[in-house]
């Protein structure tokens, strides 16, 4: 594993590691432009080109087809290829992708088409960017501040959700859905200067096996995990209810509720400043009361928070969604911890095939989820639909009691 000490001595503190701090500045930029894309672009698909849960399911699957499509391939190329150059490359195509967007719509050509087109093409970039995202990190800093370091990256995507949803609802109604994406292609140029400015060399990572010979040894890492394996049944099982929920939501906001884009931008704030809190206390509760029973309390409290959105049909829903949205606090409390003991319990040589095969399984059930969402919408109707995502979701917990709740704390490095 590649160590952050100095040529002289002790490692220097977590907080003066310079390319830490470029890549934490270029993402948070980034993760704010990518709140406004996470509205505006359903937004125009449903208020200026008139699409139905159907087609707002489909425009959400479109976005994460490439994970359980490309996931296995991607993990193979990022621990064979330089993984900064990887995320270079991921967010030029994101950049020019969504700059399309906003183009058509000013000359009038805008369609369902180009969107299912940008939602598919953004989806390439991300499952490469994340995968070699969460296996750089490794790179950059000492296995002792993983936990640290996930911590303030999350607090900080979560820090710029409550900044982004503000601003993409103020944007959608001051330029409108389509013009509001400008603000995320840009973001992604920000976060191209950042990563090409870091200058700290990743280990060095050859290989002599064949291609398809490593993408199964990362399902086997995985599937022979007790533990993991079954932390990815859990994660993949939430996210099936969640984006079940996704692809109505909006609809539901829009027409059911008949919020605001701004409203809605509002509502999102608050999960996402519960999200920050949820970051910054991850590790805290983590050694206060113990791994495994942290990762069972937070996905159980997740989402039962969910079970709030439908109910806002009832009265008041600005504050039945806000309630909900408090949920994300735990969500986040999950997501640190896992990813740290993954991160931990696996050699830094095979945490791209790690991840790849992990984001093949966890947001493979994202497609699913938004076309059984979108389906079910127009089946069953927007309230039921939402239902269904929250009870996927609870049942998620069953997983994690079948072995991780027994996980006491982080392991030593592998």
């Amino acid at each position: 594993m590649a160590s952050n000490r100095p040529p002289g001595g002790s490692r220097p503190g977590f907080w003066l590691n310079p390319d830490f701090l470029k890549l934490w500045c270029g993402q948070s930029v980034s993760q704010v432009g990518s709140q406004v894309s996470w509205l505006a672009l359903p937004s125009a698909a449903i208020l200026l080109l008139h699409a139905g849960p159907a087609q707002v399911g489909l425009l959400g699957a479109l976005q994460f087809l490439a994970f359980p499509a490309l996931g296995l391939f991607a993990g193979v190329w990022v621990d064979r290829l330089s993984r900064r150059r990887i995320l270079i490359a991921c967010d030029v195509l994101r950049l020019t992708t969504l700059a399309s967007v906003p183009l058509a719509w000013w000359v009038g050509v805008l369609s369902l088409g180009q969107l299912f087109a940008v939602a598919a093409a953004t989806g390439v970039g991300a499952v490469f960017f994340d995968i070699a995202y969460q296996s750089y990190l490794p790179d950059l800093i000492d296995h002792a501040d993983l936990v640290a370091g996930n911590s303030r990256l999350q607090s900080t995507a979560s820090a710029a959700g409550v900044v982004g949803p503000a601003l993409a609802g103020l944007l959608i109604q001051l330029v409108g859905p389509a013009r509001a994406v400008a603000a995320d292609a840009a973001s992604y140029a920000v976060s191209v200067l950042t990563l090409l400015s870091i200058r700290r060399p990743e280990q060095a990572r050859t290989s002599q096996r064949a291609f398809f010979r490593e993408l199964a040894a990362g399902v086997r890492l995985v599937a022979g995990h007790d533990r993991i394996r079954l932390i990815v049944a859990a994660t993949a099982t939430s996210n099936l209810g969640s984006y079940a929920i996704a692809a109505v939501y909006l609809l539901f906001a829009y027409r059911r509720l008949h919020l605001s884009p701004g409203t809605v931008g509002e509502v999102w704030t608050i999960g996402s400043a519960a999200a920050v809190a949820g970051a910054v206390l991850a590790s805290r509760l983590a050694r206060w009361l113990g791994l495994g029973p942290v990762l069972a309390l937070s996905m159980a409290t997740g989402g039962l928070a969910t079970l709030l959105v439908p109910l806002a049909t009832l009265a008041v829903p600005l504050v039945f969604l806000a309630l909900a949205g408090l949920g994300q606090a735990a969500f986040t409390v999950y997501n640190v911890n896992q990813l740290s003991y993954r991160q931990s319990v696996v050699p830094v040589e095979l945490q791209g095939r790690l991840n790849a095969t992990v984001r093949t399984v966890v947001w493979g059930t994202l497609p699913l989820g938004s076309a059984l969402g979108g389906l079910a919408g127009a089946r069953i109707g927007l309230v039921p639909t939402l239902y269904l995502g929250s009870t996927l979701e609870i049942v998620a917990t069953a997983w994690l009691l079948l072995g991780p709740v027994w996980l006491r704390e982080i392991p030593a490095a592998a």
